[in-house]
């Protein structure tokens, strides 16, 4: 297959630029059937013995101005030295000290076609001048700039270990009420870690999918979190960073302790060795995302789904609407 064949036509309108009022409110598109639910009904699916694990990593307010400029980390490399993308690249020259809105200062240590601007922030914590300066990195697809809203928003309930450029949007439906209802139904939750990079948002340039090369995130699963998962009645992944990491850790015995970086790519023709069901949003044509949900459900079938949801004005991406997907064999 090549990027062509996961390509489609998406009304504009049906991009969601902000979330709906309550969390709980989305719309959930069951694959196979198309069936047409909302995310409340996301635990009539559960059943006793069932582990549904979520990634809860914390999205950082990584979008900032600096001397004029707008940038957006998306890779630490160490403590204070940063790669940020920049809309005014081309502009900035290695060397340049620039100034932020609370007065800390950044120098561009190098620059890279593919990873934008290499930063030195000078200050004791990076984390905290961009609590006080930064922005949350909404998608550009939102064509707006992030609000007060968004700090809140684009954040799940359970978000805790900070490192994230993007949110794992699939986790944005669930309140702290539907985490419980979960766990009465007889099923446990497991909260794993993969931070999210910016490239998640990327579609892929080269038609032959081979050729593309996928970001690299960071991740984490314990011993005890794996030994969890592996005494499941099926897993369920919400996200597709969760399963990305959770297909990362997998072996022929079953899901290993991890705490490593993974750049897994999953196509069609991908053999998933632990996920059995995922709930995840809907995502941009093109993209290693719809790849994902292709393979995990069958392509022809991921193609139906979207079409139906297009015809039903579901809501799209970030802060659109999920569907609930259940491996096909």
């Amino acid at each position: 297959m090549t990027t062509s064949d996961f390509d489609f036509e998406l009304p504009e309108e049906l991009i969601a630029s902000h979330p709906l009022d309550m969390r709980d409110s989305s719309r959930m598109l069951v694959v196979p059937g198309n069936k047409d639910k909302h995310i409340r009904d996301f635990l009539d699916y559960l059943q006793p013995g069932d582990v549904v694990v979520f990634n809860n990593s914390r999205v950082i307010p990584a979008r900032f101005n600096a001397g004029g400029y707008e940038i957006t980390l998306h890779t630490s490399e160490s403590k204070n030295i940063w790669w940020g993308l920049c809309k005014k690249f081309n502009k900035i020259k290695i060397g340049d000290v620039l100034d932020l809105d609370d007065g800390t200062q950044i120098e561009i240590l190098d620059k890279d076609d593919t990873s934008g601007l290499k930063i030195k922030f000078n200050c004791d914590d990076v984390f905290a001048v961009l609590n006080t300066v930064g922005k949350m990195p909404i998608p550009p697809y939102m064509k707006r700039d992030s609000d007060t809203d968004d700090r809140e928003r684009y954040q799940t309930v359970y978000a805790d270990p900070i490192g994230s450029m993007a949110a794992p949007t699939a986790g944005l439906h669930f309140t702290k009420d539907m985490l419980n209802e979960i766990e009465n139904r007889g099923a446990k939750i497991v909260n794993i870690t993969l931070h999210v990079g910016a490239g998640t948002w990327m579609p892929v340039k080269t038609e032959d999918l081979s050729q593309h090369k996928m970001h690299s995130e960071w991740g984490q699963i314990t011993e005890d979190q794996a030994h969890i998962i592996n005494s499941a009645k099926r897993v369920i992944a919400v996200g597709t960073t969760s399963l990305r990491l959770l297909e990362s850790a997998a072996t022929t015995k079953g899901i290993r302790p991890f705490c490593s970086t993974t750049d897994i790519f999953i196509t069609p023709g991908y053999k998933f060795k632990v996920v059995d069901v995922l709930l995840t949003n809907f995502h941009l044509p093109k993209s290693t995302l719809f790849m994902l949900v292709s393979a995990f459900a069958g392509a022809p079938e991921m193609q139906n789904a979207y079409t139906h949801a297009i015809a039903e004005k579901y809501r799209f991406f970030s802060y659109g609407d999920c569907c609930l997907l259940f491996k096909k064999d």
